[in-house]
């Protein structure tokens, strides 16, 4: 299996750190394109660089459009944007394949592969949902970054798992990063 994480800039990179981390867990093909407005959020938030995550996953420049998960013909099973600033929302929705995250995004879109954006934003104005409606209208799913709250969280990373286990759902990933409704708790 192979997925693409796209990081842009919008807060909360925790996300997009920990589903990185998930999939090389789980023994998954991961190639990641992050912004540099998401390389400078990641590095305030987290204090995590690229060369951090270069050891779960093959980093790739935003500004090569040459690079491999830009064209069809390279097969994979998705991407997952996360989070999704409403700039590359917008962007994305509107057509605009100008970076190597937008035309990946686009690829994903044409060939009818799973594009999963985790816009990370609040409040939402009209044209936000919009171009939320464009995506979901062209194929895509839109997971805003809204953990539960049933398994009774007391902690910051039962929140961030929960996500993440979502989007791993819909990815069609087994894991074990939260107990599902009427489970017993994970442990902590």
């Amino acid at each position: 299996m192979k997925i693409v994480v796209g990081i842009t800039g919008a807060s909360g990179s925790i996300y997009a750190y920990t589903l990185i981390r998930a999939l090389h867990q789980l023994n998954i093909e991961t190639y990641v394109i992050a912004t540099e407005m998401a390389k400078k959020v990641m590095k305030f938030e987290c204090g995590i660089t690229m060369n951090e995550i270069k050891a779960y996953a093959e980093v790739l420049d935003n500004s090569n459009l040459f690079a491999s998960v830009a064209s069809g013909s390279f097969k994979t099973d998705g991407m997952v944007i996360l989070p999704c600033s409403m700039n590359s929302l917008g962007a994305i929705a509107n057509g605009v394949g100008d970076t190597l995250l937008s035309r990946t995004a686009s690829v994903m879109l044409k060939e009818k592969r799973r594009l999963i954006v985790v816009p990370r934003e609040t409040p939402l104005h009209l044209i936000h949902l919009e171009n939320m409606t464009r995506l979901a209208r062209a194929g895509a799913d839109i997971m805003p970054a809204s953990p539960g709250f049933y398994h009774h969280p007391t902690e910051i990373w039962e929140l961030v798992n929960f996500v993440i286990a979502r989007i791993l759902d819909a990815l069609n990933i087994d894991h074990q990063l939260m107990a599902r409704w009427g489970e017993k708790a994970v442990e902590k």
